[in-house]
This record gives structure tokens, sequence and C-alpha cells, in this order.
């Protein structure tokens, strides 16, 4: 059975024109140098980027085990988008930071957000484009996600 996207309830449609942009955004960021970007990466860097964390206070954030984090943070190190520093206030803690690299790719990756929106826009209409934003956003909202996108705490549902 062939299954059209017009077809899909909202939930589905929302989620799969997500990934369908996002994928846009990574093929991009590809074609700027960021092709060691992961889309998982910015589970992890959206953490970092508010303020630099422990390891401890990351595997918090993103409700997984500190094995997990220490995991997703040393690949993060060896593809330099994370370095780990003393904490002024306990040298015995590393605190995590965003590398040069990683912050010229989170910069690259906004524009190119706003970009895509800029190209529905000139295509479906401004008012089609936001309509649909504010739908979107109003589901979040009525479900409780507001406050993770808020916190910097989103994550994929278990």
């Amino acid at each position: 059975m062939v299954v059209h996207p017009s077809s899909l309830d909202l939930s589905l449609t929302a989620l799969f024109a997500g990934w369908a942009m996002t994928d846009e955004v990574q093929r991009r960021l590809a074609g700027q140098g960021f092709g060691d970007l992961r889309f998982n990466d910015g589970v992890v860097i959206q953490h970092v980027l508010a303020d630099p964390l422990s390891i401890t206070a990351l595997a918090e954030r993103m409700g997984v085990t500190q094995q997990a984090a220490s995991k997703a943070v040393a690949d993060l190190e060896r593809r330099g988008l994370l370095r780990r520093d003393p904490d002024p206030a306990d040298a015995r803690t590393k605190l995590l930071h965003l590398t040069e690299h990683a912050l010229a790719a989170v910069e690259a990756t906004r524009v190119l957000r706003r970009e895509l929106q800029e190209e529905l826009e000139a295509e479906y209409g401004t008012r089609r484009v936001e309509d649909a934003r504010a739908l979107l956003a109003t589901v979040i909202g009525r479900y409780g996600g507001d406050d993770a996108i808020r916190a910097r705490r989103v994550r994929p549902p278990r």
C-alpha cells in the first residue's frame, strides 16, 4: 500500500516535515564544510550552548546515564565540537564547552533554518507559513513541550 503525505495525521505530517527540513539543513551544512555534524549532535549541543556543564549535569538534563553522556561527549570531543576545561569553582570538575567549530556550526544552522523558512514563505506565502508555525507552536504548548524548549531540554519521546 502506498502512503501519501496528504493522508497522514497532523502529528506524523509535522514530524516528517521537520525531518525533511532537517535533512535539507544537514545537506546544506555539509556543503558549507560541516559534513561532520549529525542531527543527534544537537541533542548535546543545545544543553552546552546555554551554559558550560559537567557530564553529570548533562546526563541529568538529557535523562540518560552518565555512561551514555560520557560516550556522546567523547565522540563530540573526538570530532572537535566539545572540549573539557576545569571548573573555576572546583578544579576536580571538568566543564564542557563548545569549540569554535561547534559555535560556527550552530550559527550556520540558524542561518540555514532562516533561509529555509524564507524559501517556504516565497513559495507558499508568508501568511501560510506563519499560520502553520503558529499552529504547531500552539500544539507544542498544549502537550507541555514549551517548557522543555525554553529550558533547552528537548529530547525525543521515550
